[in-house]
C-alpha cells in the first residue's frame, strides 16, 4: 500500500517521500522486514524513537514519531499520537476485518477468561469456527500465540483478525481490558456484542479510583453506538451487580439489552432453584425463550453467572436454545482456573486458581466450601508495582475463610516481597485471628502448606492460576503454580 494512501485522512507531517510502497508495519524494531513501516511506539521503560536505526537497518522505510527524527535515511511520518496512528493505519492496512466478523468484547473484573473458554466451546460443539483473544494466549484455526497482554496492540489485534477472515472465520470473543479501553488499543474496532461480567477493586495503580476504573470499561458498551455495519448491537449485563446496573442506566435505545442474573427476577435469564455441589452448578433457566433445567461441570456460583453470560451471548447470535443447553453440559473449562491436582495416595486436592483480587478469592473460596473437605488452605500472594489497597483485603478474605494462610510472593516485579507481604499482613492482623504464617519464597510456601495439609484437606494456590512464570525485577523466571504442587504430591515421577 502506497504511504500517502495510508495516510489518507490521518492528520501527518511527511518529511520525504510519501509516494512509497509499504509492505507491512511493526511497532517492534525486531520483527521489521525489508519495506516495513515502523511506529515508534513509547513504551513503559524506553522510547520507540531510541529504535529508529535499529528499525532502519532491519528494512524499514518509513518512521512513524511523535516528534521529528532527525539524520533519518528513510521517510518520517510526525504525528501527534503514535498509537491513535497505528490503529487507524493497521485497520487501513488490514482491510478493516473487523467489518466482517462479528466480534464479542468480554469485560468486567473477574470472569472473562472463564466466559471466552465457555464460548468457544459452545461454537465448537455446534461446529462453529471462532477465534479468541484474551489473558491465556490468542487463538484461531491452528494458531495459538503466547498473550503478553489480555488484549494486545491494534496492530496486532487488526493482522490477527485479517488473518481469521482469510480462514472464513466469521466470530471473534476476545477479553477487554481497561488498559486497551483507555490506550485506545481496540477504538477502531466495531464491536457487535459487550459483555458486562461484575467489577470490583483493581487495577487501580492506573486508574486511581474505581470510578475511573468503571468509566474504562464503559467505553467498549458506549462504542456500540457507532454502527457502520448497520446491524443489531447487544449488551449483555450482569444486573446483579451495582455497575452492571449503571450501564443500563447510561445506554442508548440504539443497543439491544440482555440482562443476566441469580437474583434479579426480572432478568431476561435468571438462575433458580440454585445446587452448587462437588459435581458442578445445577439451576433451573427461567428466560424469555423459555424454562430449562441446566447443569454444567463448572463449580461454584460465580461459575453460574459465567454459564449464564454464555447463554446469553449465543443467543444473541441466534443459536437454537434447546440446543444451547444441551451444549452448555459440554463447556470447558479455562487452564488454571479451579483447576484440580488429586493425591490419591496424601487423600488431599490442590486446586489452583488465577484469582488475584478480594473478590475473586472470596469466590473460589466460597466454591470450595461447596465441596466435601475437612480444612481449607490457602496459600496466596500480591503482584508488585499493582493496586496496593487490594493486599490488605484479599488477606482479609483469605484468613476469614479458611482454616489456615500461607502468606507468599506472586510476581514482585520491582518492588521488595517482603514489602508487599507488610502490606498484605496489615488485613490479616486486622481479623483479629492468627492462622497464618508467612513464607516469603513461593515455592517453599506451597510445599509447606502441601506438607501442612491432611486427609480430606483442600490446599488453594491462588493467584497465578495458568501462568508458568514469576516476575522478579524486570525478568521472568520460570515458575508453575501447577508442576510445584504435583513435584511435591510425587505426581511428576
Amino acid at each position: 500500500m502506497i504511504l500517502s494512501e495510508l495516510f489518507f485522512n490521518i492528520k501527518a507531517a511527511f518529511i520525504g517521500n510519501k509516494n512509497i510502497d509499504i509492505k507491512g508495519l511493526e511497532y517492534d524494531s525486531r520483527k521489521i522486514k525489508q519495506g516495513y513501516l515502523f511506529f515508534a511506539l513509547d513504551g513503559t521503560h524506553v522510547k520507540g524513537s531510541d529504535f529508529a536505526q535499529q528499525a532502519i537497518a532491519n528494512g524499514a522505510v518509513c518512521i512513524v514519531s511523535n516528534k521529528e527524527i532527525k539524520n533519518l535515511s528513510v521517510t518520517n511520518v510526525v504525528v501527534e499520537d503514535v498509537s491513535d496512528t497505528m490503529s487507524k493505519a493497521s485497520a487501513k492496512f488490514y482491510g478493516y476485518p473487523d467489518k466482517q466478523m462479528t466480534i464479542i468484547g468480554v469485560t468486567g473484573t473477574n470472569g472473562k477468561t472463564s466466559i471466552t473458554y465457555m464460548t468457544e466451546s459452545v461454537f465448537k460443539n455446534f461446529g462453529i469456527p471462532i477465534g479468541v483473544i484474551g489473558t491465556i494466549n490468542y487463538r484461531y484455526g491452528s494458531v495459538v500465540i503466547e498473550a503478553p497482554n489480555t488484549t494486545p496492540q491494534s496492530l496486532d489485534l487488526f493482522k490477527m483478525m485479517s488473518e481469521m477472515v482469510s480462514q472464513n472465520i466469521k466470530y471473534l470473543i476476545m477479553e477487554v481490558s481497561s488498559h486497551s479501553l483507555v490506550l485506545g488499543r481496540v477504538k477502531d474496532i466495531e464491536f457487535d456484542i459487550a459483555v458486562w461480567t461484575n467489577l470490583t477493586r483493581d487495577h487501580l495503580d492506573f486508574h486511581k479510583n474505581i470510578e475511573n476504573y468503571f468509566n474504562a470499561k464503559y467505553i467498549l458498551f458506549s462504542s456500540l453506538k457507532n454502527n457502520e455495519k448497520n446491524n443489531k448491537k447487544y449488551a449483555i449485563i450482569n444486573s446483579d451487580d451495582f455497575y452492571g446496573k449503571k450501564i443500563i442506566e447510561r445506554l442508548t435505545e440504539k443497543v439491544n439489552i440482555l440482562t443476566y442474573s441469580v437474583y434479579d427476577k426480572t432478568a431476561d435469564f435468571n438462575a433458580d432453584n440454585l445446587k452448587l455441589d462437588n459435581s458442578g452448578s445445577g439451576f433451573e433457566l427461567k428466560s424469555i425463550y423459555g424454562n430449562k433445567k441446566v447443569q454444567t461441570p463448572h463449580i461454584g456460583l460465580h461459575n453460574v453467572y459465567n454459564i449464564l453470560a454464555v447463554i446469553c451471548i449465543c443467543k444473541a447470535n441466534n443459536f437454537n436454545f434447546d440446543e444451547l443447553i444441551c451444549s452448555v453440559k459440554k463447556t470447558a473449562s479455562a487452564p488454571g482456573r479451579f483447576e484440580k491436582i488429586i493425591s490419591k495416595q496424601k487423600a488431599v486436592t490442590v486446586i489452583v486458581d488465577y484469582a488475584h483480587t478480594d473478590d475473586a478469592l472470596k469466590n473460589v473460596i466460597s466454591a470450595i466450601k461447596n465441596l466435601k473437605h475437612k480444612r481449607i488452605i490457602t496459600v496466596f500472594g500480591c503482584g508488585g508495582n499493582r493496586d496496593k489497597t487490594k493486599r490488605p483485603k484479599m488477606a482479609k478474605v483469605a484468613c476469614l475463610m479458611s482454616d489456615f494462610v500461607f502468606i507468599t510472593s506472586d510476581n514482585p516485579r520491582e518492588e521488595d516481597p517482603v514489602e508487599i507481604i507488610k502490606d498484605i499482613e496489615k488485613g490479616a492482623v486486622e481479623t483479629g485471628n492468627k492462622n497464618y504464617k508467612i513464607v516469603i519464597d513461593r515455592r517453599q510456601a506451597i510445599k509447606q502448606a502441601i506438607d501442612y495439609a491432611q486427609k480430606d484437606d483442600i490446599v488453594l494456590l491462588a493467584g497465578k492460576g495458568h501462568e508458568t512464570y514469576q516476575i522478579i525485577g524486570r525478568e521472568k523466571i520460570h515458575f508453575d503454580d501447577k508442576q510445584e504442587a504435583k513435584n511435591v504430591l510425587g505426581l511428576n515421577n
